[in-house]
């Protein structure tokens, strides 16, 4: 589907600090290849740079548009569009980086063993992935796809829970891993605006049960997921609306 880079861009700063959290734990000095994947707009692949700038860093994403954007303020990086499930190099990484992009992907068991292949040895597999799927923002969303008006559109396309307990990641990854690392956090986002949670999830999980809906369908059931949101996140007497999220950290040296 295509993506709107200027959409997801409306909470850069809150979505960038997860990523900031993880690079600050990943234990490698001077790595000589980093890729990062599902860059997106390249925020966080320039900060890749910066913190290791003799390194040849690539960022990949599947979406023209986003990185369209990425080619515009940066000089010196790698850009390859690939999707991310079809991604197979012939090389090896010193780090294999990815922020907020696996959840898209399905079958994570093989999905893993597959991500430790392409570190090469001594080298680090990090990895950020959002598991606030249990919160009103998702469980609203999926609720209404599930209603009659647009069951038969988006009842096929529903993921309740992409992304598995932390434990399950342990199992997959300790018989393998020289060193491992996993946590859990849950940022209590201050947003501003009108309705700011339904603008957050427009730019990320809401936006391809939109593009599979004609648009009379589309704006309708926009407008009661933006009903029902409100209920569920209302904005607080300063004006600011709160959004608690749970995000999930791995750090697998290998």
């Amino acid at each position: 589907m295509s993506w709107d880079p200027q959409q997801y861009a409306r909470f850069s700063g809150q979505r960038l600090r997860p990523a900031l959290d993880l690079i600050a734990r990943i234990p490698i000095e001077y790595p000589k290849t980093v890729v990062d994947l599902g860059c997106g707009t390249g925020n966080v692949t320039r900060v890749l740079r910066e913190r290791w700038p003799r390194a040849k860093v690539t960022g990949i994403d599947g979406s023209p548009q986003m990185l369209a954007e990425a080619r515009k303020l940066e000089e010196g990086l790698v850009w390859e569009q690939c999707e991310l499930a079809a991604w197979t190099p012939t090389e090896q990484f010193d780090l294999v980086f990815s922020n907020a992009a696996l959840h898209w992907l399905d079958g994570h068991p093989v999905l893993f063993a597959r991500l430790c292949r392409n570190v090469a040895a001594g080298g680090v597999l990090a990895v950020q992935m959002p598991r606030n799927f249990g919160a009103p923002s998702h469980t609203l969303m999926h609720e209404l796809a599930l209603s009659p008006p647009w069951r038969e559109a988006l009842a096929g396309s529903l993921r309740p829970q992409p992304v598995l307990a932390p434990d399950a990641y342990y199992d997959l990854l300790a018989p393998q891993a020289r060193s491992l690392d996993i946590w859990e956090s849950e940022y209590l986002q201050i947003l501003e605006g009108e309705n700011p949670v339904a603008e957050w999830t427009k730019g990320t999980w809401l936006a391809p049960m939109l593009a599979a809906l004609s648009p009379p369908a589309r704006v309708a059931f926009e407008a009661e997921y933006r009903r029902l949101v409100a209920q569920a996140y209302p904005r607080r007497p300063d004006g600011k609306t709160l959004f608690p999220f749970r995000r999930l950290f791995i750090v697998a040296g290998l």
